[in-house]
């Protein structure tokens, strides 16, 4: 494996970092931009390394993660954690607490007013007083996040993305405190919305795909056929009924869950809007 690239695109303006599979795209406004943006780099170099070591443990159920971890690794094992009894590995919040280590360094800089670190989708953000970022959401839909609001992390998954599913969600994006924390609720959010023995929804052994999948043998979705309306409801009824729960125990601060173009909105109202709000916005 080569060592860790680190390129501006061509825009000039959002910085490029790749090691492995991270794959990160970073932008930072204020006067701090460019020794943020330098220590952003610096602290990736050996991000990928760190996490290399804790690898096994990370693979493991998260209930029998018991060794000691480095910080990121700790990171994604808490977030996980706070979901238990319900099976995950801490694997499940790696592209969102990576994410959230880098803008931990951008935010330790003065004079930076916002950021994003968007690793494959799952984001970390800094606010400073009185700015604000916008995040779309699938079927047009965005989320406006200010810095008065505790949501610092946004996440999707679904069947569709570059991770392994369980459910049949087209995309599931959440807000949290954290990516790490948005990364672990969308995909167990996204896993419940599903009908399971479904004659329609095409299922593989997780390892089949991939021989090092964390899911091990678990059943993955690999293609959803045709669905009628009810069917389409009755999945999302049931990914929503486990957002809920989330919102409920403090580990979300919103959940925007889509299948056939269907959407449901949960929690967190005056941050996710509908397509049609956009003319409004």
């Amino acid at each position: 494996m080569t060592g860790a690239q680190i390129a501006f695109l061509p825009d000039g303006q959002r910085m490029h970092l790749h090691h492995g599979p991270i794959d990160l795209v970073v932008d930072v406004t204020g006067a701090g931009r460019a020794p943020a943006l330098r220590e952003a780099a610096r602290r990736f170099e050996t991000l990928l390394d760190e996490l290399v070591l804790d690898l096994e443990q990370l693979r493991c159920p998260v209930d029998a993660c018991n060794g000691p971890l480095g910080p990121v690794a700790e990171t994604m094992r808490q977030a996980a954690k706070a979901h238990l009894p319900i099976f995950v590995t801490p694997m499940a919040a790696v592209a969102g607490a990576v994410a959230d280590e880098i803008a931990r360094v951008i935010g330790d800089h003065d004079c930076v007013e916002t950021a994003y670190v968007n690793n494959g989708g799952d984001v970390a953000l800094v606010l400073a007083p009185g700015s604000t970022l916008r995040a779309a959401l699938a079927e047009g839909g965005f989320a406006e996040i200010g810095h008065d609001s505790p949501v610092r992390g946004v996440a999707t998954s679904g069947w569709r993305g570059r991770s392994q599913s369980l459910g049949i969600a087209d995309a599931v994006t959440v807000l949290a405190e954290s990516a790490a924390k948005a990364d672990v609720a969308a995909t167990l959010i996204a896993n419940h919305v599903d009908l399971p023995g479904h004659p329609a929804i095409a299922r593989m052994a997780a390892s089949a795909l991939f021989s090092d999948s964390d899911l091990g043998e678990r059943a993955v979705t690999v293609d959803v056929g045709l669905l009628d309306q009810g069917e389409v409801a009755e999945a999302l009824d049931r990914g929503v009924a486990y957002a809920r729960q989330c919102l409920d125990r403090g580990l979300i601060q919103a959940a925007h869950l889509t299948l056939n173009s269907d959407t449901r909105l949960v929690g967190g109202v005056y941050h996710l809007n509908r397509k049609e709000d956009l003319t409004h916005a």
